[in-house]
């Protein structure tokens, strides 16, 4: 098990040493570290920093506390410490595309996701028999314009205070802001666009109405304005005038697939910080 120490604080000379030196006296050993620095004035540093606690002098939850006191207190850190003992839970959202949920699902069977599956919820019924293949348990709340604020109330019923984490895999519906302020930075989607390019409904008819010759996919945390949260991860694949709308969709799907598996994993991973409207991303 390693330890994993996040910060964000106002860049200055000596905080790497003023970091190290705590872990070290106290008997931690780094095996892993990264960090940024903004260009702007004053700039705004960041680090992930992993650490074995084998050895450490006192208990985690104590380190926790002389660090708040001793080093993240006087640099005015934001800071977070987990371990990689610890597993979100993940609540996934999806409406009738099976492909992005099935690529959460399969790679969490096989091991290869830090966080527990918590459920599949959706507004159709579509896709129940699929999810329960899994032995993940399936809600259905229909969630159409007339009922959203019904459905969003029986939705806090079933997620807050269940979850960590909210992964949209392509649920077709607008969360309300009311919705969004109770999940904040918890709640991840996929956009088939390479944003900002083409947000909203129907991105690959809007792509192909523009002869383009890319389209992307996008993953990024979801806030009260419509595609425009910060962005996770990004890929797009080449295509040509002589692609189709659906040969653009089917490009599409496994742009979507891979791009938002990352982004689940390095949230999951505790890889990511946001700044503003933007993430630092340590891949």
């Amino acid at each position: 098990m390693h330890a994993i120490l996040l910060i964000r604080c106002p860049d200055r000379p000596g905080i790497i040493s003023a970091v190290s030196t705590f872990l070290f006296r106290h008997g931690a050993n780094i095996v892993d570290l990264d960090q940024h620095s903004t260009e702007e004035e004053p700039g705004t540093y960041f680090m992930r920093l992993e650490f074995q606690p084998s050895r450490l002098d006192v208990p985690l939850p104590e380190l926790g506390r002389l660090f708040a006191a001793e080093v993240a207190g006087p640099a005015q850190m934001e800071w977070r410490l987990t371990t990689t003992a610890e597993r979100k839970r993940v609540a996934i959202l999806v409406s009738r595309h099976d492909h992005a949920l099935l690529e959460v699902l399969w790679n969490w069977r096989r091991g290869d996701l830090r966080a527990d599956v918590w459920g599949v919820v959706s507004n159709h019924g579509d896709l129940h028999s699929a999810v329960e293949g899994f032995g993940v348990p399936f809600r259905h709340v229909p969630n159409a314009a007339a009922v959203r604020a019904a459905a969003e109330r029986e939705m806090l019923g079933l997620l807050e205070g269940q979850v960590d984490l909210l992964v949209l895999a392509r649920y077709m519906q607008i969360l309300s802001p009311a919705f969004v302020e109770r999940f904040p930075q918890k709640i991840l989607n996929i956009h088939h666009s390479f944003l900002p390019a083409f947000a909203g409904a129907d991105p690959y008819q809007q792509a192909w109405d523009r002869g383009v010759k890319i389209v992307g996919a996008t993953a990024h945390y979801v806030t009260a304005e419509l595609d425009a949260g910060p962005i996770i991860d990004q890929d797009v694949a080449r295509v040509s005038h002589r692609d189709s709308v659906e040969d653009l969709r089917a490009l599409g799907r496994d742009l979507e697939r891979r791009v938002l598996l990352r982004a689940v994993r390095w949230h999951c991973d505790d890889r990511i910080l946001v700044h503003g409207n933007k993430t630092i991303v340590f891949s």
